[in-house]
């Protein structure tokens, strides 16, 4: 399978629109949030290690999952995580990890897995019972957010309703949603959700 941020990892932390979305995002999460420092986190699409750079502070480990080798690199240059973070190249949801997580994190990553009701089931079954997850992507909007021939690209957003519904029925409860960033790009707004929910 190619890398389809291979280009993208080269510049992505400077890129301003990323890093305005991350910090907000990053702040969202760790507001809704408790961590503690025995906990173990999953970020799920880490990228750069963006939003793991913000959490690994609060928390004991960090198994910054991501399919792109070239982003997961850029992370591991990172020498202030490099005690807490391990880098996991992998599909989770084909080859899932031998680990049991207090808190699942992902931001704009789940618009890029065509199966959403797979990828949830496979954080639920990566949790421990009365863990947490965090997720972050866009609400559902018109396609324009993405270039038209962008690879690797499976929803224009989600509807909040239905994922709700998807989270519910693989053992989700306390399914709560914030507003936790707004992308202005090119006239337009794009409104980015954090939604937060606990396995039964």
């Amino acid at each position: 399978m190619s890398d389809l941020f291979n280009e993208k990892a080269k510049d992505w932390d400077v890129n301003e629109m990323v890093l305005q979305l991350s910090n907000a995002t990053s702040s969202a999460i760790l507001e809704h949030i408790e961590f503690n420092e025995q906990m173990q986190i999953m970020d799920f699409g880490a990228g750069t290690g963006l939003i793991t750079s913000q959490v690994a502070p609060h928390v004991a480990s960090i198994a910054a999952v991501d399919v792109s080798q070239a982003m997961l690199d850029k992370l591991a240059e990172k020498t202030e995580l490099k005690d807490k973070v391990q880098t996991v190249c992998q599909d989770i949801t084909k080859q899932p990890l031998d680990m049991k997580f207090d808190v699942i994190m992902s931001a704009m990553a789940m618009h890029h897995v065509e199966d959403t009701n797979l990828l949830i089931q496979c954080f639920a079954e990566h949790l421990k019972p009365g863990a947490q997850v965090a997720l972050a992507d866009l609400d559902a909007e018109d396609g324009s957010f993405h270039p038209a021939d962008i690879e690797g690209v499976y929803h224009d957003g989600f509807e909040r309703k239905e994922l709700q519904s998807i989270m519910k029925k693989n053992g989700f409860k306390n399914v709560q949603f914030v507003t936790a960033h707004i992308v202005n790009k090119e006239a337009k707004s794009y409104p980015v959700f954090l939604v937060v929910a606990t396995k039964v």
